[in-house]
């Protein structure tokens, strides 16, 4: 099982779009088993996946499982929550273990336990590892998504200590250059001061859990939402955003590569996963049909240039899953 959070602390970004879409794709293209966990408290990707019988369900009539019913034992200091529900998602093909905006109450409990991961509190280490918990629980999936609100809080930060990799989506504006700076500082004081606990924790139990935990590895970003034109027969992005979109990869590599990739091979990885123009017709039609954007049809309010768009979309999708499947070989290899 691989575990990749998709993170950036700035918002607007398209994330949840790409990332449900994307778990559709390996899923249902590539045959894998995928489970998405919605644990932004905001909702967008439960929201978005969710048939609307479902969400009534779940948010209106509050007859179902969420992220929250996970957490909860921790916060209430009963330990682990020992079961973990999800719902199949039959549009995507996916599994998701739905979000909840209780899921915000968690922020604070994080927040105060985290100052007992210095030293190697089992209090501490215990409630950071909650999310590494829930992917214990998810070993019989190939793929473990998460969604994540676009901030450098105590849930997002206990996320990315629990995952493998984590992969960054990317506007193309200035201002997302300046939220890859915040990510690099944030995530290595992170990962450097709770390994440094960890390793002074003696609990047998919770060492017999999780055995050694890894430092979490840059997978690589997507940059989205840029106006394209064609030129020979490509798409390319028109002057105002290439000019940004030439500072990304410097930007990338001495913000995240360099501190949290640093064996050398690492840094020879191409780190660009995909870029994706502006979809902007076709996505409301998906969110309107809760189904991924290449599945949709004219029943669900496809016409004429729209079905270019999808193929187009498809395309990009394939191009992103390869790229990530090419960087989890590469850096589990150097590992």
């Amino acid at each position: 099982m691989v575990s990749i959070a998709m993170f950036n602390n700035k918002g607007g970004v398209g994330k949840t779009t790409l990332l449900c879409n994307l778990c559709a794709f390996i899923a249902q293209e590539k045959k894998k088993k995928v489970a998405l966990i919605d644990a932004d408290p905001q909702c967008n990707a439960s929201a978005y996946v969710f048939s609307n019988t479902k969400y009534k369900e779940v948010y209106v009539d509050r007859k179902g499982y969420t992220i929250h019913n996970f957490v909860e034992p921790v916060s209430s200091g009963e330990g682990y929550a020992k079961e973990l529900h999800s719902y199949p998602i039959k549009n995507f093909g996916i599994d998701l273990v739905a979000g909840d905006p209780k899921l915000a109450l968690f922020e604070d409990v994080l927040a105060a336990d985290w100052g007992d991961v210095p030293a190697g509190k089992d209090r501490g280490i215990r409630t950071t590892l909650t999310f590494k918990m829930l992917t214990e629980k998810l070993k019989n999936y190939d793929y473990v998504f998460f969604d994540m609100s676009p901030s450098l809080g105590a849930i997002n930060r206990s996320i990315i200590i629990g995952c493998d990799y984590f992969m960054t989506p990317l506007s193309s504006d200035i201002f997302s250059l300046f939220a890859i700076e915040n990510i690099g500082q944030s995530i290595q004081n992170w990962i450097d001061l709770f390994i440094d606990g960890y390793k002074r924790n003696t609990s047998e139990s919770i060492k017999h859990i999780f055995g050694d935990i890894a430092s979490v590895k840059y997978l690589g970003y997507v940059v989205q939402q840029y106006t394209s034109k064609t030129v020979e027969g490509r798409r390319r992005p028109v002057m105002a955003y290439e000019k940004i979109l030439q500072k990304v990869p410097s930007t990338i590599e001495s913000n995240l590569v360099k501190t949290l990739n640093e064996n050398e091979k690492l840094q020879l990885i191409d780190y660009e996963l995909g870029s994706i123009p502006n979809f902007n017709s076709v996505i409301p039609l998906s969110q309107s049909a809760h189904k991924p954007v290449f599945k949709l049809t004219s029943q669900d309010g496809v016409v004429g240039a729209h079905f270019q768009k999808i193929h187009e979309y498809k395309e990009v999708l394939a191009q992103i899953e390869h790229s990530v499947s090419r960087n989890v070989e590469a850096i589990h290899g150097v590992d």
